[in-house]
C-alpha cells in the first residue's frame, strides 16, 4: 500500500464516505451528523453518506455513532 496521494483525485476535496448503522436513525439526528445524508434503508438499516473533510473529521462522526450505541456495520470510501 502506497501513502502517495492518488493522481486522479484533488487533495483539496474531501473524500465522500458512506457510514452504514444496525438500526433507524431519527431524521431529527441529521443535523447531529454534519450534513451528511440519511437514508432509511427498507432492511432495517441507515446508510450516512457524505463528504468528509479529512481523517479527524471522520473519527468524530464515527464517535457520534459510538454515542448513540447502535452498531456499526460498515464504513467505505466512495469514489466520488
Amino acid at each position: 500500500m502506497s501513502n502517495e496521494p492518488s493522481p486522479e483525485r484533488n487533495a483539496d476535496q474531501p473524500l465522500v464516505y458512506q457510514i452504514r448503522l444496525q438500526g433507524h436513525l431519527g431524521r431529527q439526528w441529521a443535523n447531529w451528523f454534519e450534513g451528511l445524508i440519511l437514508t432509511l434503508e427498507a432492511n432495517g438499516e441507515t446508510l450516512l453518506t457524505g463528504p468528509v473533510a479529512d481523517q479527524a473529521a471522520l473519527y468524530g462522526l464515527l464517535r457520534k455513532v459510538r454515542d448513540l450505541g447502535l452498531p456499526l456495520i460498515e464504513v467505505i470510501q466512495v469514489k466520488s
